[in-house]
């Protein structure tokens, strides 16, 4: 099997971290973050951001921060029955107007998930900013968007297979790249969207 490991669980923690400072900076201080997780891996990654978001700044809550955007209902592909289990959307203090939302999603490929987000956060509320964070960029966009913070950039070829496992659903953290002369049975997560 052609698999390559590109992130292992402390380099993913350091590159958490790292986006979690970023964030920070960003947005001067933790007042009026939301971090919203896609579906499925982006969840759990929000709730990390948010943990490390409240080590850095001990007056931030981490639970007040992490939530979850169901994006279901904006994908384009919901005629295809490729679609992903639902997780209800979660805004932590119930409303998304006037604050800053970060958008969390492990793989940031074609764009078509963060599409799909976006349209679901426009759905929701008026927030004052959008950004996007994401554990890995694999280039081959299809869609102009671009993430806002990055833990690592990882070129690819388009036959090739990018996965991210998290502790909190697949037992351990890694990230993966497989090549394509293999069955694709390795338990990685999919792509992070659809081509």
């Amino acid at each position: 099997m052609k698999q390559r490991t590109v992130l292992d669980g402390p380099e993913i923690h350091r590159a958490l971290t790292r986006i979690a400072h970023e964030v920070l900076e960003a947005n001067k201080g933790p007042g009026g973050l939301v971090l919203l997780g896609v579906p499925t891996r982006g969840v759990p990654l929000a709730a990390r951001l948010a943990e490390a978001i409240a080590r850095i700044e001990p007056n931030a809550d981490a639970s007040a921060l992490a939530g979850a955007l169901d994006i279901t209902m904006h994908r384009d592909d919901l005629r295809s029955g490729r679609l992903r289990s639902a997780e209800p959307t979660h805004i932590p203090g119930g409303t998304i107007d006037g604050r800053t939302v970060v958008l969390v999603d492990d793989v940031l490929f074609s764009g078509r998930s963060v599409r799909a987000a976006l349209d679901a956060v426009s759905a929701i509320g008026r927030p004052e900013a959008v950004r996007l964070a994401v554990l890995v960029d694999r280039g081959h966009r299809r869609l102009p968007i671009r993430a806002d913070h990055v833990g690592k950039n990882i070129p690819s070829a388009l036959d090739e297979r990018v996965g991210v496992r998290v502790r909190e659903i697949d037992g351990a953290d890694a990230v993966t790249i497989t090549g394509p002369d293999t069955d694709g049975t390795s338990g990685d997560s999919a792509q992070g969207e659809a081509p």
